[in-house]
């Protein structure tokens, strides 16, 4: 039995160990190609025709936020037109009536577009406006954006060259520091904007629209075959079958489209599940097809990586899990020379901490605040691997779900509050039972590693269990406190 925890346990790391590792390439291409910057220096002619597309399912509390400020982009109104994809089944569809017919007055081409069903939650709504969509151009907007007056100045003079087939900008927040939960949610973000994203549309290897906050070329969009709803993450799916066809994609580093981060830990996790899930249903859909194309080695290499990295969080958890008898195993002193081996994957959190460092070193003076933050992200992941471990089986057995969008509740300062708001989860689910399973469990490791005085363990229990005890622990009080308000 020793032999194989020793086995799985070394196997996990080595997993991890990749993964975890890459990062260390990210770093190299981020040194190299670090100082070019995204710059077009060609006057926008704005002439083109453009639409904005702004997908919405029960968005009452964010709604005329987001349709106010896209009417105050900067453009001519008879050149653009704005589609707002309502596929709400509440309240929400009479307030955007009311906005869209006060808009219309002001002269603005914007139309409320409903649909009998949501056939293919947001994939469908968007290529429901697609069929009518005026614009040469197609820019999308979430309900939980907020985007800067002068967006289409800055993006659409990309669009000079033929082959530019999206722009995407990077996310900025506006309610980043409203807690402990936005901060890290921030912090991770960041990374994959300021590194992930910037650094391989440098390096010339392939990225993703990440679903709003850019522009698309209609003629792209529909010479990559369309939106399609076969995975939960459409804009991921669309991404990679555009570049496949050989259309570049841009992204701006330097130029950001404000949104509101999830301030409810359970709309947090839905969205989690839906990225990691849509993640792996792409990987399966799309992988074969990149190997099988012309694309060099290096593209074929990076986008494997790019759309597999969600598999760390089985092993993540099975990590977690065999950490305890590692402990009892190791102090039956027989086998110094693994565990002499098995120090050596310290080096994937390093690489991990100098990822983010420089992702908050490049967009932040107040970098030194942001990052002592990392240990509480790495727990927070850690915490995440039961909800996002189950995405990752879910994705691996084709089993389909619901497009769970995630709620806004235009919450921007600490003077708001989500408490009192509807859409927020009232259910008690088995992950939440499980999370709080595992916190206890690594709780044992915890008392261990002092016990036997392993120091150097002791760091990664104490992350393990302070991951799963916030995540099981937040959900619970989340849910009890929308409970206690609606009551």
């Amino acid at each position: 039995m020793d032999n194989l925890i020793l086995f799985l346990y070394f196997s996990t790391l080595s997993v991890l160990f990749i993964f975890g590792s890459h990062g260390f390439i990210m770093l190299f291409y981020h040194r190299k190609y670090g100082d070019i910057k995204q710059k077009s220096d060609v006057k926008l002619n704005q002439n083109s025709l453009v639409t904005i597309q702004l997908p919405l399912f029960n968005e009452l509390y964010v709604v005329k936020r987001l349709i106010d400020s896209v009417c105050k982009i900067e453009y001519p109104k008879d050149k653009l037109e704005i589609q707002v994809l309502d596929d709400s089944t509440d309240e929400t569809s009479e307030i955007v009536a009311e906005i869209v017919a006060e808009k219309i007055k002001e002269g603005f081409d914007i139309k409320q577009i409903r649909r009998i069903d949501r056939k293919g939650y947001k994939a469908g709504a968007l290529k429901e406006g697609l069929k009518t969509a005026k614009g040469e151009f197609i820019a999308i907007f979430d309900a939980d954006f907020l985007p800067q007056e002068d967006f289409l100045s800055k993006t659409l003079s990309f669009f000079t060259n033929d082959n530019v087939g999206m722009v995407q900008t990077r996310w900025e927040h506006i309610n980043g520091n409203y807690s402990i939960l936005t901060k890290t949610q921030a912090l991770a973000l960041d990374g994959h904007f300021v590194i992930e994203q910037n650094v391989r549309n440098k390096a010339g290897f392939f990225i993703n629209f990440n679903g709003t906050g850019g522009v698309w070329r209609k003629c792209c969009i529909e010479d990559a075959g369309n939106w399609q709803a076969d995975t939960l993450t459409e804009d991921l799916d669309l991404s990679y079958r555009a570049q496949l066809n050989g259309w570049k994609f841009v992204f701006l580093n330097d130029f950001t489209s404000p949104a509101e981060l999830p301030s409810e830990i359970n709309a947090l996790k839905a969205q989690q599940f839906r990225w990691t899930k849509g993640a792996i249903e792409t990987a399966k859909k799309i992988l074969p097809l990149v190997w099988k194309s012309n694309e060099p080695l290096r593209i074929k290499l990076q986008s494997t990586f790019h759309l597999t990295n969600n598999i760390c969080f089985p092993f993540i958890l099975l990590t977690a899990i065999l950490n305890v008898p590692l402990i009892f195993i190791k102090n039956s002193g027989a086998h110094d020379l693994y565990f002499g081996i098995l120090s050596l994957f310290v080096l994937a959190f390093i690489s991990s901490f100098l990822f983010y460092l420089y992702s908050q070193k490049d967009i932040r003076q107040d970098w030194r605040k942001t990052i002592v933050l990392f240990p509480l992200f790495m727990a927070g992941s850690m915490g995440f691997a039961v909800n996002n471990s189950r995405a990752v089986f879910e994705g691996l057995l084709n089993r389909k779900s619901e497009f769970v969008r995630t709620p806004k509740f235009k919450v921007v300062s600490s003077k708001d509050t989500w408490t009192d708001k509807k859409y927020l989860t009232k259910k008690i689910n088995t992950t939440v039972i499980i999370e709080l399973i595992m916190a206890i469990y690594c709780l044992i490791g915890v008392a261990s590693s002092i016990y036997f005085l392993e120091i150097a363990a002791l760091p990664f229990h104490l992350l393990f269990f302070i991951g799963f005890s916030f995540v099981s622990i937040t959900s619970l009080r989340h849910v009890l406190s929308n409970k206690i308000k609606t009551t």
